[in-house]
């Protein structure tokens, strides 16, 4: 395969306003090609009913087990009393995946997702791809077969990567993973990055490299405002600083010059060939 093809995907849309709107901008007049929607989140209606009126977006679901912000929990879409393990004395999803690693109970774990996934179908969407928030489903194997399970179940590929497994800490040589269907070429900014020599200057090198083949590049838009500001407060690892320069950047005419000077093709889930490369 001689042609560079690229998913360029917003993580967690339905998280705040901020992140929904720029996440819609980006889809509607910048590169974005490919969203997933955090079913617990208080946003999530919101951005549902833009992908109802937008049939021609694709968007999967951002299976969520964890809340990272101190001011901003999430709780279950399912019954409390049915995931004790999943939640913390006052009813919220825990802001570590430690906890997940250490206490989730694997039957509990497939209730929460299995609602967080019928509740989107019975709101009429239909998403094209299961992901992970956090990578959260990358830390056990029975976290690991489960996520290939719901795939199986729902008809709907998986962001499996040994890559991302590596991002939460943990090693992917501890784990049984199928030969086919793990996708590496997944690029994401990182704390040094965005503090060092900054965001833009990082998805620059990632469109001048880009290896032919299917990539995917993981983003997290936001307009910066003070919704975002509270919402990641003592968070500046993809806190709002870096999210609007996410939202900047991917809305930017300099960005889509450089997809074209580049020779890139933007695709999204919905590309046969990147199916059948997923093995879906």
């Amino acid at each position: 395969m001689n042609k560079k093809y690229l998913v360029i995907h917003a993580d967690d849309a339905g998280l705040a306003w901020a992140e929904n709107r720029a996440t819609q901008l980006g889809l509607l007049e910048g590169s974005l090609t490919s969203t997933s929607l955090m079913v617990p989140c208080p946003w999530f209606q919101e951005m549902a009913t833009f992908c109802l009126a937008h049939p021609e977006i694709d968007y999967g679901i951002h299976l969520t087990l964890t809340g990272e912000w101190k001011t901003y929990p999430f709780r279950p879409i399912s019954p409390v009393a049915q995931v004790p393990s999943l939640v913390n004395t006052e009813g919220y999803f825990y802001p570590k995946r430690n906890a997940i690693r250490e206490g989730a109970v694997l039957e509990e774990v497939y209730l929460e997702l299995k609602n967080q996934i019928e509740f989107a179908l019975s709101l009429g969407l239909k998403p094209t791809h299961l992901d992970s928030h956090m990578y959260t489903l990358g830390i056990r194997q029975d976290l690991i077969t489960l996520y290939q399970e719901l795939g199986k179940t729902y008809n709907l590929p998986i962001i499996l990567s040994k890559k991302l497994i590596a991002c939460t800490g943990e090693s992917p040589s501890n784990f049984q993973l199928p030969k086919k269907g793990c996708w590496e070429s997944i690029y994401m900014g990182s704390y040094d990055e965005f503090t060092n020599q900054g965001l833009t200057d990082f998805y620059d090198s990632v469109l001048d490299d880009l290896p032919t083949g299917f990539s995917l590049l993981l983003i997290h838009p936001a307009i910066k405002s003070d919704e975002m500001d509270q919402i990641t407060l003592d968070h500046p690892n993809f806190g709002a600083d870096w999210r609007a320069e996410d939202y900047q950047y991917f809305t930017s005419k300099h960005c889509a010059e450089k997809i074209k000077e580049k020779g890139i093709e933007l695709i999204d889930f919905r590309n046969p060939e990147l199916l059948s490369f997923l093995g879906a």
